[in-house]
């Protein structure tokens, strides 16, 4: 029953707002006024940026992906905080005279070759990252180019923009709402799918 309403509701909003149409075209156009798109006419946009900020898929795995690239960075940056201090306090001792040559020569040797070691172990880290983003990335870039492609599956739309691109135009043509349900949708078909591998 709220399915009924709600699609008569999206429907009596869709004849206000393109009251640019024709009764006739108007009519036709009803029944393709479902709950999955609000825009009227032959364009409409997306804000993808608050679809995929919204979407289930950020808030589970996109959040925890954030946490884990901020985490690693602020552990390089400590990491190299520490060499650097580390490296410093060698100088210092050494221009004080309090250590000799030959021990102020083997603990740089050790230094560098701590920094060589975390150098190389940062770097892999941020390559298992950058792969790990760009996955995530290809993933919610996928899920809306789907929902936009379901949405629009009865082409009733012949233009869809991303937001981001405008300069100006009429909130009914914002379907962005549709998409991010959609988007919800399609990432809990996805999930139940791989959870039954």
């Amino acid at each position: 029953m709220k399915n009924i309403l709600l699609t008569a509701c999206i429907a009596a909003l869709s004849l206000t707002a393109c009251d640019s149409k024709s009764g006739a075209e108007t009519t036709a156009a009803t029944p393709a006024a479902t709950t999955e798109a609000t825009g009227c006419g032959e364009v409409a946009y997306v804000q993808v940026e608050a679809v995929l900020a919204q979407s289930d898929l950020f808030l589970t795995e996109g959040a925890a992906l954030q946490a884990k690239t901020e985490k690693a960075q602020k552990s390089w940056a400590q990491k190299e905080q520490n060499l650097q201090y580390e490296a410093a306090q060698l100088q210092e001792k050494y221009q004080k005279g309090l250590i000799t040559t030959n021990d102020a020569q083997a603990q740089q040797q050790s230094i560098e070759k701590r920094v060589a070691a975390y150098q190389s172990s940062a770097q892999k880290e941020a390559q298992t990252l950058d792969e790990e983003n760009y996955v995530f990335n290809n993933r919610a870039q996928d899920l809306i180019h789907r929902a936009i492609r379901a949405i629009n599956a009865d082409g009733r739309y012949r233009l869809i923009v991303n937001a981001s691109a405008l300069l100006d135009a009429d909130t009914t043509l914002n379907i962005t709402p549709a998409v991010l349900a959609k988007v919800n949708e399609l990432y809990a078909a996805d999930k139940k799918a791989a959870e039954k591998k």
